[in-house]
C-alpha cells in the first residue's frame, strides 16, 4: 500500500467525525489525493487495517507534536472524490466555522469551473488568479482557454511583482467572498518569471512549446528567461547522484523505460551509474529490445517521472536545479 492508501484506510476507520476534524488541517492537493484513495477502496482486508493502525502508533509514538497550522477546508473536492452522499456531511462538518478567502476558495474547485470564473474578467485579474494557483492547477486551468487568451496571460504572469490590495480586493469582489482578516495598504508579491516557468513545466508538451515559441515571438528576452527557469527531463542531469536514487525508487522500470527513450546518452549514463550494476545491465537490455514508442508516449512518461521528482523536491527529499531545452 502507498502512504496515500494507509492515510484512507486510517482516516475510514476513524468515522466521520474525527476523520474531519484530520481533513481540515490538509491543503487542497493532500485532501484531493487522500479522498481520491477514500472512493476507490473496497474489499479491505483487516489485516491491512491493523497493519496500517500499527505503523501509525509507532510513528506517533516517535513525535512529540503534530505540527498542525493549515486552515483550509473542503467542499467540491470531497464531493467529487467520495459523491454527494458520502461527502455532504463529511464537507459540512469540516467546512463549519470556517473562513476562506476567495482565492483559496478557488483552490478547491476543478480546473474548469475556475476558467469559467474568470473567463470574462479583464486579462490582468485572470493572471492575478493563475499566478496565485499551484503550478499544476493553473496550468490545466489555461487549458480550458485559447492559444491567444493564454499567451495574453501567461506574459502578464511573467511581468506580475507585486499586487496592489485594490486589485485584490477587486477579485474578491467578483468571487463574491471577502478577505479574513485585515486588508491592509501592503502589497502582495505575486507572479514573474519563476511561476510562470513552474506554470510552463506543467503544460502539456505540445501546448507547452506552442505558447513558448509564441510568447518568444513578441518578447524573446521574457520568453528565453522563462525558459532558462523551466525544469525539463533532461535536467534531471543535473540532480545529484544521491538524489537520482531516491527518485529511481519512487519510478516504476515500465515508465523508466520509456521515458529513457527520448533521452540522450548523458542522462542515460546519469540514470546506470546510479542502479546496481546487475539492475543498470536490465535497464540497457531492455532499452535495447524495446520497440519503436509514440513520441507522446515518451512525453507522458517524462512527464510522470518530473511529477513524482517536482513532488519530492516539495517535500524536501531531492534538489532541482539547472535549466533545459525542448526535447525532440
Amino acid at each position: 500500500m502507498t502512504h496515500v492508501d494507509q492515510a484512507a484506510i486510517l482516516l475510514m476507520s476513524l468515522g466521520e467525525r474525527d476523520a474531519a476534524e484530520v481533513l481540515k488541517h490538509m491543503g487542497p492537493k493532500e485532501v484531493q489525493r487522500i479522498g481520491a484513495a477514500m472512493s476507490g477502496l473496497s474489499n479491505v482486508q483487516q489485516a491491512d487495517v491493523q497493519s496500517v493502525m500499527q505503523h501509525f502508533l509507532e510513528d506517533a509514538r516517535t513525535l512529540t507534536g503534530l505540527g498542525l497550522g493549515a486552515d483550509n477546508y473542503i467542499r467540491n473536492m470531497l464531493v467529487t472524490a467520495l459523491g454527494e452522499d458520502k461527502a455532504s456531511s463529511l464537507a459540512d462538518r469540516i467546512l463549519m466555522g470556517g473562513n476562506t478567502t476567495g482565492l483559496d476558495t478557488l483552490k478547491w474547485m476543478d480546473a474548469r469551473s475556475i476558467a469559467d470564473v474568470i473567463r470574462n474578467e479583464h486579462p490582468q485579474i485572470q493572471a492575478i488568479v493563475v499566478a496565485y494557483l499551484d503550478a499544476d492547477q493553473s496550468a490545466e486551468v489555461l487549458t480550458f482557454f485559447t492559444e491567444k487568451v493564454r499567451i495574453d496571460i501567461m506574459m502578464r504572469v511573467a511581468s506580475l511583482d507585486t499586487v496592489q490590495p485594490s486589485a485584490l480586493q477587486e477579485l474578491n469582489d467578483i468571487l463574491e467572498k471577502q478577505f479574513s482578516g485585515k486588508g491592509g495598504s501592503q502589497t502582495k508579491a505575486m507572479g514573474g518569471y519563476k511561476v510562470a516557468a513552474e506554470i510552463m513545466n506543467h503544460l502539456d508538451g505540445g501546448i507547452e512549446t506552442e505558447l513558448m515559441d509564441a510568447i518568444k515571438e513578441v518578447d524573446e528576452d521574457m520568453g528565453n528567461q522563462i525558459q532558462d527557469l523551466m525544469f525539463v527531463f533532461e535536467n534531471l542531469k543535473d540532480v545529484d547522484d544521491r538524489g537520482i536514487q531516491m527518485l529511481l525508487r519512487e519510478v516504476s522500470s515500465e515508465v523508466l523505460i520509456v521515458a529513457l527513450k527520448g533521452a540522450d546518452g548523458e542522462l542515460q549514463d546519469k540514470i546506470f551509474k546510479n542502479m546496481s550494476k546487475r539492475a543498470a545491465e536490465l535497464l540497457r537490455d531492455d532499452l535495447e529490445v524495446k520497440g519503436p514508442v509514440r513520441i507522446s508516449e515518451v512525453e507522458a512518461a517524462q512527464k510522470e517521472i518530473l511529477t513524482t521528482a517536482r513532488r519530492m523536491a516539495d517535500a524536501g527529499e531531492i534538489a532541482l536545479g539547472g535549466s533545459g531545452e525542448q526535447m525532440v
